[in-house]
């Protein structure tokens, strides 16, 4: 796909920063009109994420024109809202591959593009980052600026405000733009405040309060009557008494949509020394009616016609693994009046719509707080309630230290529907589920369940619902087998497996949702296959029996080798002194990109083809 740059002139002469900042600055609006039509013309054909980007394409037009990138640091939050960067960056020409197998990075990505200054995936990392980047400036003597740009829902987590406690502190010179795209200002607003930023950023304010303070430094009662002067004059125009108490100078809201205010404002803040918040109003989908109408439904969009003003209709097929879970949910709550669903900021790909809207006082979405989603369910099992905390895979990485000291030491019955294990596709290596059960695996007191199917998902729900236990179920991402889902929930036996078909020589042992390409493989070399569906209890006695008359034993799971299901399997073999061979099937020792799942499936060698092969190779080695 290539775009007629005959229909977007100003932006043909801005393919990178440096183009940009020769551009007069009564030149950036019509810049930013034809940015935002590019990027509404260019992910309807390749799909991605769409409505963060078009919310932040002045700012990202001003950023880039009055700091001097790539020199100058600009460290993105998460990256969803970073697509227009991508488009000044010299990627114009590639967006047609983004979140593809072999294209560009979903997020910003430092191999791709020396722009790129800070791989991100997880949200509320941008303050951080940039901060130790100004001190590695500060202490390098390089006269560099460092831009972090937060939106306010990150803002929401814990380490965001750590990094803020921390950087007031410091007094490095830091600007942080925080994007908040959750209000909307009327123009007379956006004006009024738009004007205030200049003058609370211009040097005549700063020369007198610079001057005043060091004039009054030497008389305390003077110098304290000064400092609430300001704050109380402050407080009167801008909302920013916290992040005054913090350290950081305040400026804003201002209208982000207005690209000469933006750069006027920001070039007067590179002037000043320290720490500074400058607070941009946006909406999200800016520019295109019904994504700013829904800005959820048009986050991640497939490709679309423009025209229709609306997405396509999704074909009917078998319901999600997430479908499956808000169904198991309201159903569990009917039962269960105790039952407490909790989320961090994931409602909508959780599943959890449904269940929001029919028990609301049992539903809690806590924002991007995933530490403290963990540790709110603990308090709550801790008095009797039975919590669900509902995770993707890659978050509950950010919990660990919660899912150990909160949950397993305590051995508090809650219970962790974890979405997204496995490969998760477009998203790449920040967002892939590879690691839940090797950093589960290892925790006492953790029932530990790996559905094949969804009905098996369903019961192995209610299984660790109704545990005595800290218990988890990990699903992937998209639909199953189309297996049909039983009404009814019955509890699982703790450990046990289900063998699906008696073979020679070689047993199968499946953990997880592979199940079809296990069960073809099997069928194609006349291989015992067992559903172990559980990794901890491991099923030792189907092993036991196994290891007597097959003499190769080979685990398939959608997680890491090191330390997962199969490491499981090898450790109880070498600790019983089994004598067997195993081959261990699963992702291997590196991040891996983005793809579709059938995509990387194939080529990392587990679909019914790679399983053979693998096994085949085992077989023939000397």
């Amino acid at each position: 796909m290539t775009l007629d740059l005959n229909q977007y002139p100003t932006l043909a002469l801005a393919n990178t920063p440096e183009q940009l900042r020769k551009l007069p600055q009564d030149k950036l609006r019509k810049l930013a009109d034809e940015l935002r039509q590019y990027l509404l013309a260019s992910v309807s054909q390749s799909s991605g994420h769409f409505a963060s980007g078009l919310g932040t394409v002045e700012l990202t037009v001003a950023l880039h024109y009055v700091y001097r990138t790539p020199f100058d640091r600009l460290v993105w939050d998460v990256g969803h809202q970073a697509y227009p960067h991508k488009i000044l960056t010299g990627r114009r020409d590639r967006m047609s591959t983004i979140r593809q197998k072999n294209g560009l990075h979903p997020f910003p990505w430092p191999p791709e593009s020396d722009y790129d200054t800070f791989a991100v995936g997880h949200s509320s990392t941008s303050i951080s980052a940039a901060l130790g980047m100004a001190i590695a400036a500060d202490y390098e003597r390089k006269d560099r600026k460092v831009v972090a740009v937060i939106g306010d829902g990150a803002m929401t987590a814990g380490m965001a405000f750590e990094a803020l406690n921390h950087g007031g502190d410091m007094d490095k010179d830091l600007v942080v733009v925080l994007n908040d795209n959750e209000m909307s200002i009327s123009e007379n607003v956006g004006a009024l405040n738009s004007h205030l930023a200049r003058l609370l950023t211009g040097n005549v304010f700063n020369s007198i309060r610079d001057g005043g303070k060091k004039l009054l430094s030497n008389v305390p009662p003077i110098k304290e009557f000064a400092s609430r002067a300001e704050e109380h004059i402050k407080g009167m125009v801008v909302p920013g008494t916290i992040f005054e108490e913090l350290g950081f100078n305040y400026i804003g809201p201002i209208d982000g949509h207005d690209v000469n205010g933006m750069v006027d404002t920001l070039r007067n803040m590179r002037k000043i020394k320290g720490p500074q918040i400058l607070h941009v109003v946006t909406r999200k989908g800016k520019g295109y009616d019904v994504a700013e109408k829904d800005p959820i439904k048009y986050h991640a969009v497939p490709k679309f016609n423009p025209a229709d003003n609306a997405l396509p209709a999704s074909q009917p097929s078998a319901p999600s693994f997430s479908a499956i879970f808000g169904d198991w949910l309201c159903d569990m709550a009917q039962q269960d009046p105790k039952l407490m669903a909790i989320t961090p900021a994931m409602r909508e790909g959780s599943g959890m719509v449904k269940f929001s809207q029919q028990y609301p006082q049992q539903y809690f979405d806590v924002a991007i707080a995933e530490q403290h989603a963990v540790t709110l369910g603990a308090g709550m099992a801790r008095d009797g309630l039975h919590a669900v905390v509902a995770i993707y895979s890659t978050f509950l990485q950010r919990a660990y230290d919660q899912l150990i000291h909160d949950v397993a030491i305590q051995n508090l019955p809650v219970l962790f529907a974890i979405d997204r294990a496995g490969i998760v596709g477009a998203d790449g290596p920040t967002h892939q589920g590879a690691f839940d059960i090797s950093f589960m695996r290892c925790i006492p007191n953790l029932i530990i369940m790996t559905p094949s199917d969804e009905n098996e998902c369903r019961q192995m729900l209610y299984t660790g619902h109704i545990a005595q236990a800290p218990a988890a179920v990990r699903y992937p991402r998209g639909s199953g087998m189309g297996t049909a889902v039983e009404k009814a929930m019955s509890a699982l036996p703790l450990g046990q497996s289900v063998t699906k078909r008696h073979g020679e020589k070689i047993a199968i042992l499946n953990f997880g949702t592979l199940y079809p390409f296990a069960y073809e493989a099997a069928e194609k070399l006349n291989a015992t296959l067992v559903d172990m569906r559980f990794v901890k209890p491991l099923d030792t006695h189907v092993i036991d029996t196994l290891v007597t008359d097959h003499s190769l034993l080979v685990s398939v799971e959608d997680g890491a080798i090191m330390g997962g299901a199969g490491s499981a399997v090898g450790e109880y073999l070498h600790e019983n002194k089994l004598s067997t061979q195993l081959l261990k099937i699963g992702l291997p020792d590196h991040f891996i990109l983005q793809g579709t799942q059938a995509q990387m499936y194939q080529e990392l060698g587990l679909d019914t083809a790679g399983i053979m092969a693998k096994i085949a190779a085992h077989q023939n080695a000397p």
